[in-house]
């Protein structure tokens, strides 16, 4: 998903202020009018105009607290946090699976549930009340639609040597959509051996590795890459400014395209130096007039159930997946078993 450098060296920069307090109440710095946000990238637009850049503008105008927004993989996300977990910088954690249940594991995350959540599936929320998604999204592929006439239909077809050195997925274990790559593979394919087996033939014509997903996408808009890996909302929101962007989903073994969701789920986080802060703005985030903006601004899809988007973009999404299977994965598995998977893909492709 793609990084914001600048909005980046900004936050740093003003994280690298004197170290706010750990305690949540009391203290001078939980009264700031301020809260930290520790994000996937995706959400906030390369030109100022995503979601997260007409919420956070509504929320300070609404309530005078100021956000400060760090932005990078999904797991290195929640790595940051974990190191800061003696001292926490952050008081809201978005990230996607399953790199939210990893954080709630690991005791980043305390029990808030926002005003609404009940109107989130179920599906969609931690059963504990750690998290719940805000925005929701699906799984998928990007291709050159300039220079492929027509997407690519199957996983088969990437091992062509028309794709060596053009073909390239983010990282499994480090970027959330690359890990979401190694996961509908394992479904596609019937089963992890199987999965690993393709994607090291697969090997031969990636380009390598890459943290973030999004650095991928301009690549395939250039053509310096003719496919790479991605999700629906981050992708569809860069296709209005790469007009040679395309999204497909590679079938499964009856011929059908696959997905699963992964959405972007946000939790308060323990010990937060602004958990008040923290607490409103997960409220104003999965707030009706916030969700109603997520496919209109953002090119996502709600994370409420009784928000019926009916926008142009909406519309267009509704479009895109049609006929797609959704499946469901066995996120508890994942979660036990990510980092075995992980250095089986590593083995595999001799990454």
């Amino acid at each position: 998903m793609p990084r914001n450098s600048i909005t980046l060296a900004v936050a740093l920069t003003l994280l690298a202020t004197p170290l706010l307090s750990a305690c949540g109440g009391s203290s001078a710095a939980s009264d700031e009018k301020v809260v930290t946000v520790y994000s996937a990238d995706g959400l906030k637009g390369e030109n100022g105009d995503g979601w997260y850049d007409k919420v956070f503008a509504d929320f300070e105008k609404q309530t005078g607290i100021k956000v400060k927004y760090v932005e990078g993989g999904s797991g290195e996300m929640v790595q940051r946090a974990v190191r800061e977990k003696s001292n926490p910088q952050a008081d809201v954690l978005v990230t996607l699976p399953p790199f939210i249940q990893q954080a709630d594991g690991k005791g980043l995350l305390q029990k808030y549930e926002p005003k609404d959540s009940e109107l989130v599936s179920g599906a969609d929320k931690a059963v504990d009340g750690t998290w719940t998604s805000v925005v929701d999204n699906y799984f998928g592929f990007v291709y050159n639609k300039k220079e492929l006439k027509q997407a690519p239909r199957t996983w088969d077809e990437l091992l062509d040597g028309k794709y060596k050195n053009k073909l390239q997925y983010s990282t499994p274990g480090v970027a959330g959509d690359g890990t979401a790559v190694l996961i509908k593979a394992i479904h596609d394919f019937g089963g992890k051996d199987a999965a690993l087996a393709y994607l090291k033939k697969l090997q031969a014509n990636n380009v390598g590795p890459s943290a973030s997903t999004g650095k991928l996408a301009p690549k395939v808009d250039k053509g310096e890459l003719l496919v790479a890996n991605g999700d629906v909302q981050m992708n569809y929101a860069q296709s209005k400014d790469m007009p040679d962007l395309g999204i497909w989903f590679p079938a499964g073994k009856d011929g059908r395209p696959t997905t699963f969701a992964l959405p972007y789920a946000a939790g308060l986080v323990t010990k937060a130096p602004h958990s008040e802060n923290g607490r409103k703005l997960l409220d104003f985030m999965l707030g009706q007039k916030a969700q109603q903006q997520v496919s209109e601004i953002g090119g996502g899809f709600s994370a409420r159930q009784d928000v019926k988007a009916t926008d142009a973009n909406a519309v267009a999404l509704t479009k895109l997946m049609d006929g797609v299977d959704i499946f469901q994965p066995d996120w508890n598995d994942i979660d036990k078993n990510l980092t075995a998977y992980v250095e089986d893909w590593k083995s595999a492709t001799g990454s």
